[in-house]
């Protein structure tokens, strides 16, 4: 059986499916799922502040089972340092970009299921697209892939560039996960 961890960690760009993976993961695996824009985002989109996210975080990493999916770049060298699995979902931004517009449309004035309540979906604004676009591919993909690189020693890293790659390797964790 292909054995991931118990802590597992998922990451890459917004739209890029990581709540759907994690959700599909927790589901197979058994691992408690914890989709950090739940945690981050309090109703009406109000930001946790900075020093009560790394407090919660904290508190995130500290059981010995979990998959956890998010970015929050402020927080991720403290969730790598407890990982035992990364999974990034390094795909083009113009598909991130096409899923979250998809998203938008889906959930409109409506809250996500890896929402909390109250954050009913609404169309992306120009500082969430320009990071899509722009910043993570150009900034935060080099930064991640640098520090995947300084923390591979004992870490299971998988790095996926397409859902095509993504479905075959969950169908094949799956065949493998029930026997």
């Amino acid at each position: 059986m292909m054995h991931l961890g118990q802590r597992i960690l998922l990451v890459g760009s917004g739209g890029a499916g990581k709540s759907t993976l994690a959700r599909q993961l927790g589901d197979i695996s058994g691992l408690p799922v914890v989709h950090l824009d739940a945690v981050y985002w309090q109703p009406g989109w109000v930001v946790t502040p900075k020093e009560a996210w790394q407090h919660t975080v904290e508190t995130l990493v500290q059981p010995e089972r979990w998959i956890i999916d998010g970015n929050y770049s402020s927080t991720f060298e403290q969730r790598l340092a407890a990982a035992d699995t990364v999974i990034f979902l390094d795909y083009p931004w113009w598909l991130c970009l096409a899923r979250v517009l998809r998203r938008w449309w889906t959930y409109r004035g409506r809250t996500r299921p890896d929402l909390g309540s109250g954050c009913a979906e609404h169309f992306p604004d120009g500082e969430f697209l320009r990071w899509i676009c722009h910043d993570f591919p150009r900034r935060n993909r080099p930064r991640l892939l640098g520090l995947l690189e300084e923390h591979k020693d004992g870490l299971r890293i998988l790095i996926h560039r397409s859902p095509r790659e993504t479905r075959r390797w969950l169908a094949n964790y799956t065949a493998t996960s029930r026997g």
